[in-house]
């Protein structure tokens, strides 16, 4: 396979800030020989997520950030394409940790068979992959949402916050869209089946949850953190339930993170707050999963992916994120 090259986005340095192009090295390299225990795989779709962004963070934190010099970590599906691994064969489609590159060679750690014929790849990034197990797992334990609740999501026209949205309303809840931009918020209920929607970039957030949620707000799923996060805070309802799934509006924060000013709304209500990695439900992803595939073949749940070509176009289309320009998941096609 060395006739082969390989094309890599390296970290190069932290960044301070939003990332940028500068903070990575790009290199070609020669795809090495396949040795015992190991794989090597075309990747073929990798997953852009916020959480990378925190990967690349010194510190601790629920994974180990990214080394300097390394591939920067991602997830990926790919076509094994040679194999010393006793458990994958040549032909195989797989999900895993591939990385920002056009092909991954090492040790399998983690990866899973995923069939093409059964789901077009790029879903098994989204509400096939860690997305719908995130919105899935955050949202029926965490939250625990009971029929005819109120269930607010922000960043609700991103990949988590779209799956998470449905699964609530699939639950029997009324479901509140917080997004960015009309056509964002429209989506969510023509769409979707939201049953109303916030647009932060042309409303008041007080206001409109104040409109939309006359009751208050029994689950907030949060992605975003800041001064959303504080705004539902004001608005829950008794005994209510705070997912803290993301916080996107802090990632690229120079200075110290904003935390609620309004937390005491969670003594007031007796409500609680609840962080949220979806790693800590591994063990029962197969099951979830089944459940999720179930409802997508039913027409009950829609996977919006938001697809953009090109390896070398990485560090421009994973700041999308990050603007809010990406409607559902964000997923490069290599």
């Amino acid at each position: 396979m060395t006739a082969q090259t390989n094309r890599q986005f390296l970290l190069a340095k932290r960044p301070s800030g939003a990332a940028s192009r500068d903070d990575f090295t790009f290199q070609q390299v020669p795809v090495g020989e396949v040795a015992a225990g190991q794989v090597l795989v075309k990747n073929e779709y990798l997953s852009l997520d916020p959480a990378m962004r925190g990967w690349m963070n010194e510190g601790k934190s629920y994974i180990a950030p990214v080394n300097l010099g390394d591939v920067m970590r991602a997830l990926g599906v790919g076509k094994v394409i040679a194999s010393q691994a006793p458990e994958f064969a040549v032909g195989d489609y797989v999900q895993g940790a591939l990385g920002v590159q056009d092909y991954f060679l090492g040790e399998p750690r983690g990866f899973y068979k995923i069939d093409p014929k059964l789901a077009p790849l790029p879903r098994y990034l989204s509400a096939l992959g860690m997305t719908g197990m995130t919105a899935y797992f955050a949202l029926l334990d965490v939250g625990a949402p009971k029929a005819g609740e109120t269930v607010v999501i922000s960043g609700a026209a991103g990949a988590v916050g779209s799956v998470a949205g449905q699964i609530a309303k699939i639950k029997g809840c009324r479901v509140i869209g917080i997004a960015g931009g009309k056509e964002k918020c429209q989506s969510l209920i023509d769409e979707l089946g939201f049953d109303g929607a916030i647009d932060y970039k042309n409303e008041d957030v007080n206001a409109g949850l104040k409109r939309e949620c006359p009751k208050g707000v029994d689950v907030y799923f949060d992605n975003v953190g800041g001064d959303i996060l504080d705004a539902v805070l004001s608005r829950l309802a008794p005994k209510a339930r705070v997912i803290i799934c993301g916080a996107i509006s802090q990632y690229n924060n120079k200075e110290a993170v904003k935390g609620p000013t309004n937390y005491l709304s969670l003594l007031v209500n007796r409500a609680r707050m609840e962080g949220f990695v979806v790693m800590d439900y591994a063990p029962k992803f197969a099951a979830a999963g089944q459940e999720i595939a179930g409802w997508l073949a039913s027409g009950k749940l829609k996977s919006k992916e938001d697809i953009v070509e090109g390896l070398e176009t990485f560090p421009e289309t994973l700041m999308k994120l990050f603007k809010g320009e990406n409607f559902g998941k964000l997923v490069l096609k290599v």
